[in-house]
């Protein structure tokens, strides 16, 4: 079975290798695609974070990628499966974001931590909200219990 996404936005930053690491300092602009209206942004400002849907154009399938390997080739960490990590080369390609909003402006906002490469497709915008996140803690396969994605801002 095919599907059909089309792009909405596109990721404008600096970064033109996908590396695992040091993204929280880049800064990333979301411009709306030219047959998207800047309408589609109306309310946005009300929201302190967005989830960004977006096509790994720039990555590997799997297969033919590996279903399973050690995190960044690291030898200390277990053998996961795909979808025990967080690694650019996914079934689809598909990878998910939630950054807080910077700057919002009439056809983009800017972003930090956003871990797409410059001119990435951006296939869906979603505001968070409270119901939308944890409301527990979390584990990582570590067993470190890292606390739920939260903040004091009310928007959220």
């Amino acid at each position: 079975m095919d599907y059909t996404v089309r792009s909405i936005a596109y990721i404008r930053n600096e970064r033109s290798e996908a590396l695992d690491d040091n993204w929280d300092e880049i800064v990333s602009t979301v411009e709306l695609a030219q047959d998207v209206p800047g309408e589609a942004l109306r309310g946005l400002e009300g929201f302190s974070h967005v989830e960004i849907v977006f096509f790994a154009d720039w990555a590997e399938d799997v297969p033919p990628g590996p279903w399973h390997r050690r995190p960044r080739g690291n030898a200390k960490w277990p053998d996961v499966g795909v979808f025990a990590q967080r690694n650019k080369d996914r079934p689809n390609r598909l990878l998910l974001s939630t950054v807080e909003i910077d700057e919002l402006s009439e056809r983009s906002f800017t972003v930090r931590g956003l871990d797409g490469i410059d001119g990435t497709p951006v296939l869906d915008i979603k505001p968070v909200f409270r119901w939308s996140v944890p409301r527990a803690n979390s584990a990582s396969r570590r067993g470190a219990k890292s606390s739920a994605r939260t903040t004091s801002n009310s928007r959220l």
